[in-house]
């Protein structure tokens, strides 16, 4: 009996939290189709075969839901590409974590809507998202690994450090536009296209006058390595934090 009394509430949250993945997955899947303006917890409840009341068992309020779909959809894209890199021998590199990470962008209609401001889709999310604190935490963690990499001769400083973040936003968002506006002949793979991405940004940011010497660089390789290990991680605290704020 006592083991079955520990056992229950263990069972109970395992089940909160299956519902709580349903809950997301079906809001994921109407946010695409729908936007946010449109999807209610009606809608939601009503799919799922729950009872509009039971969201709330979750969470306090719509908007709540959709910033907790947010912050597992980009928890779901760390460990998605943390996944590729692991089955790719090359992959923890900075040059393997844009082209795994550009993929699991492509991978990811939610994700994708929010780097690129899309409010049809996610509404005011996006300025709310982009005004929070945990935002800004998250550039400065970008900001840290650039700078890494230029203090590591890995990026060169030919930029300043602000021009530099935003010219890699724009070729990172022109990469996710651009399909559209391709004729069929000019229409790649989604690998094909992560590949290209990656060796644009390493071009750019390669010192020219020591890109081949640090290539070759063991120390420095596993230096890399490091800190990109340490910022996904970084990233992902800050997502796991988020979450909790906005759990019931």
């Amino acid at each position: 009996m006592p083991n079955q009394h520990h056992k229950d509430p263990q069972r109970r949250r395992s089940k909160q939290q299956e519902r709580a993945e349903q809950i997301l997955d079906v809001a994921a899947a109407l946010i695409v189709r729908w936007g946010y303006s449109k999807t209610t917890l009606d809608d939601i409840a009503k799919q799922v075969g729950v009872a509009k009341g039971t969201i709330y068992l979750h969470w306090k309020s719509r908007e709540d839901l959709f910033l907790a779909l947010l912050t597992r959809e980009e928890l779901k894209l760390l460990e998605d590409t943390k996944q590729r890199i692991a089955n790719d021998p090359g992959g923890l590199t900075f040059h393997g974590y844009l082209k795994h990470n550009m993929l699991a962008f492509m991978k990811s209609p939610v994700m994708k809507a929010l780097l690129l401001n899309d409010t049809e889709i996610l509404g005011p999310l996006v300025s709310r998202t982009q005004s929070s604190t945990t935002f800004t935490e998250r550039i400065a963690n970008s900001r840290l690994l650039l700078e890494f990499l230029r203090t590591y001769g890995i990026a060169g400083a030919e930029f300043d450090i602000r021009e530099q973040i935003y010219i890699l936003s724009a070729i990172w968002m022109g990469f996710l536009l651009i399909d559209p506006w391709m004729p069929d002949e000019y229409q790649f793979s989604d690998e094909a296209v992560a590949e290209m991405l990656a060796e644009t940004v390493e071009r750019l940011l390669a010192p020219h006058h020591m890109a081949s010497e640090k290539a070759g660089d063991t120390g420095t390789a596993q230096q890399v390595a490091e800190a990109l290990t340490r910022y996904i991680d970084q990233e992902v605290n800050t997502l796991k934090r988020t979450q909790k704020e906005v759990q019931v």
